[in-house]
């Protein structure tokens, strides 16, 4: 997902899987993918569930996926925008109150928010594998997605305002769904339009931040 740069507390700590330390983790360790786009097979179908937690390889994955959304100045990013067919998703957002969120879920399941305690927002979406527009779209202001960490362990993580909508798009991604697929017929082809005008220079931007973090 990309985005602008809940917890409404004065605590302005960054949060690694949802717990506040003093400074917060860079991308450094990670290998930078090709980021897969709208039209792919493999963005278009559910996702495989992680059933090997702790191994090499899925620690790996992680660190590619912070590398990749880091040069593509995502906030979220899942594994099958990687071309990776597992549940897994990153983020790395600045929320609505100025906390930095930092953190991967494994398996991820988004609880149901009853009707009584939902408020829809509209608001301004893009995504990293729809290169360059940008367009409204409606989702609750809070949301809450449980599900593992690459070691197995339990982990809940909860969101409010931009934040709960990047974990909702990047859920939704390893659903096999894009935030286009949430638009009328006219605004998605007008979407596609537009990210057929921009995407090289998305690519070239993209490629050029690689070049100069070494990646």
């Amino acid at each position: 997902m990309t985005g602008r740069l809940e917890n409404s507390s004065q605590d302005r700590s960054t949060r690694v899987q949802g717990r506040p330390v003093v400074s917060g983790p860079e991308a450094e360790r990670g290998a930078v993918h090709r980021i897969t786009v709208v039209g792919e097979d493999v963005l278009r179908h559910r996702c495989q569930e992680v059933t090997a937690f702790g191994t090499p390889e899925l620690s790996r994955l992680v660190d590619d996926m912070f590398a990749t959304n880091r040069v593509a100045r995502g906030v979220g990013l899942a594994a099958n925008q990687i071309g990776v067919d597992l549940q897994v998703f990153v983020w790395d957002i600045t929320d609505d109150w100025g906390v930095r969120h930092v953190g991967h879920i494994v398996n991820p399941v988004l609880d149901e928010i009853p009707a009584e305690h939902r408020r829809l927002v509209d608001e301004s979406e893009g995504c990293l594998s729809v290169p360059g527009p940008y367009r409204v779209v409606s989702r609750p202001d809070r949301a809450v997605v449980r599900g593992r960490d690459m070691d197995g362990a339990p982990l809940v993580t909860e969101g409010r305002g931009y934040f709960a909508r990047c974990l909702q798009h990047e859920t939704d991604h390893l659903h096999g769904r894009l935030y286009l697929d949430r638009l009328t017929r006219r605004e998605r082809q007008a979407a596609l339009r537009e990210m057929a005008e921009a995407k090289d220079e998305v690519f070239a931007r993209r490629a050029e931040r690689a070049a100069r973090l070494g990646k």
